[in-house]
């Protein structure tokens, strides 16, 4: 989790057709926030980083399976 949303833990879920996953949906949270500019959010460079590799992951797993 990039920021604290109202003291509820992330989550994320899947739908799945055809044992691919087509569907991803994020509660709790908001990886977008961590894509912006530092200026907005004010996160650390570790925390962009970590969005940005969650970002990515999600973009491989898109292209290779």
């Amino acid at each position: 989790m990039i920021h604290e949303h109202d003291g509820k833990p992330a989550q994320g879920f899947g739908i799945f057709y055809e044992g691919r996953m087509v569907v991803f949906y994020d509660y709790e949270c908001d990886l977008g926030d961590g894509w912006e500019s530092p200026e907005v959010h004010h996160d650390s460079p570790e925390k962009r980083l970590e969005a940005l590799k969650m970002g990515a992951n999600m973009v491989q797993y898109v292209f290779t399976r």
